[in-house]
């Protein structure tokens, strides 16, 4: 059974909730910034510090989080990428057997007093 997804003026209903969605999301991050103004002071070993507004730092650190994620899956991605193609070359040998089993089943066999020409 196949879903059809419904459509309003040729976009999909997924793609307008996604872009509300998105909308919303901007909205509320632009007025968390907004808020968030203020100076604050990384310290770090040995006497160093950073100075820089919040809403930076935060943004900041939410990206190398992400960075970090990305790299944390990595093995996972190429792991399955290696899987897939060993089954899609596994699924082409099993799909040309299959061709030949079937060729060969289409040819009527001879009775064995029958010499074939």
């Amino acid at each position: 059974m196949q879903f059809a997804y419904q459509t309003l003026g040729g976009m999909e209903v997924m793609k307008i909730i996604s872009k509300i969605v998105a909308v919303i999301l901007f909205i509320v991050f632009f007025g968390f910034a907004l808020k968030n103004t203020g100076e604050v002071t990384l310290k770090f070993f040995f006497g160093y510090e950073f100075p820089g507004p919040l809403v930076l730092i935060l943004l900041l650190f939410f990206i190398s989080g992400v960075v970090l994620g990305v790299f944390a899956m990595l093995p996972t991605v190429f792991r399955h990428r290696r899987e897939l193609s060993r089954h899609k070359k596994m699924l082409s040998g099993k799909e040309k057997e299959l061709s030949v089993m079937q060729s060969g089943a289409s040819i009527q066999p001879q009775p064995d007093g029958i010499a074939s020409e």
